[in-house]
């Protein structure tokens, strides 16, 4: 008989305080664990464009362009969503709305040397354009073969 086990978050903290040395990767399972339990509004897309670049595609309709904020710390992508539409509805009768107008906080884990190169919005979709750098150091590299005579 399989037994099911809850996971909460006092035990990833006994288990954290337990194994000294990994507390960053500990506060990553905490994030996206808290993060993918909350909401999944807005809806997006991940989406790799070649070997290097990616676009992060985020469901932004009803908000204007300064209602959006994007912003990057220590590697987390975070697009937040403030909509003045909050304040217009409470004038308006709605018999359906289907189209939701909240705001929203949605955050991503980038990898390491992973850069934002921009954000556009077009169509009620926000793209905001990533780009995998490798650095000089860490590329492959071809020894010259010297002949010892």
């Amino acid at each position: 008989m399989t037994q099911v086990s809850r996971f909460d978050t006092n035990s990833l903290a006994q288990l954290n305080r337990a194994l000294v040395g990994f507390d960053r990767l500990f506060d990553g399972f905490e994030s996206r664990f808290a993060n993918q339990l909350s909401t999944n509004y807005p809806p997006h897309n991940v989406v790799k464009l070649d070997e290097t670049r990616y676009a992060i595609e985020i469901a932004v309709a009803g908000f204007k362009r300064d209602e959006i904020s994007v912003e990057i710390e220590q590697e987390v992508l975070t697009v937040r969503g403030e909509s003045d539409a909050v304040n217009e509805s409470t004038s308006r009768q709605y018999l359906h709305k289907g189209l939701s107008s909240r705001s929203f906080e949605r955050s991503w884990q980038l990898a390491e040397h992973m850069i934002v190169e921009g954000a556009e919005m077009k169509d009620g979709i926000l793209t905001v354009g990533l780009k995998y750098v490798i650095p000089e150091e860490k590329k492959a590299r071809v020894i010259d073969i010297v002949e010892v005579k």
